[in-house]
């Protein structure tokens, strides 16, 4: 099992959704450059979190593969410790807490390449993260007017009056 923290994991293949200090001033997916040391993990436009606060591992992938499953270790699985974050501010970080728990874990086994096993899992990761961050709106519940109750009735009560002129005449209707 490999464990590998921080810049030694960056590749040029993260470009579209990671941002690097030295590279160019122009935004990466229309979002402005976050400044910090080192390479990023784009979560929002607001939201870029330091690659070095991100552990990966890789394992050998479960299931049937022959040979190639059982020695290559191609599964990475990558966790993101939201309580020694320094990159969160403290509502970001009782809202990840609140919803994921102190450390938020994502894991990609598709791909028989670990690299693309691990861009995988850190753009699970990172929509995961931009997921357990969105707000969701309060609910307010609404009283029907009166007016639109009477409406409701009155088209009930015309609707009922169709349906009975539409019936057989019997002797019990006047």
């Amino acid at each position: 099992m490999a464990v590998v923290h921080g810049a030694a994991l960056y590749r040029e293949s993260y470009a579209h959704f990671v941002a690097s200090e030295d590279s160019s001033p122009a935004p990466v997916d229309g979002a402005a450059q976050v400044p910090g040391p080192g390479p990023t993990l784009r979560v929002t436009k607001s939201l870029s979190i330091p690659l070095s606060d991100i552990t990966w591992r890789a394992t050998t992938s479960g299931g049937p593969g022959g040979q190639h499953a059982n020695r290559t270790l191609s599964r990475v699985e990558v966790q993101f410790d939201v309580a020694g974050s320094t990159a969160l501010g403290p509502r970001q970080r009782a809202r990840l807490t609140e919803r994921y728990g102190p450390v938020v874990r994502a894991a990609a086994s598709e791909s028989r390449s670990q690299s693309r096993n691990r861009q995988l899992a850190f753009e699970r990761l990172a929509t995961r993260l931009a997921d357990g961050l969105k707000v969701d709106p309060t609910r307010r519940p609404t009283k029907p007017t009166k007016g639109s109750q009477v409406r409701r009735v009155e088209q009930k009560r015309q609707r009922s009056e169709v349906k009975r002129h539409r019936r057989a005449p019997n002797e019990h209707d006047d």
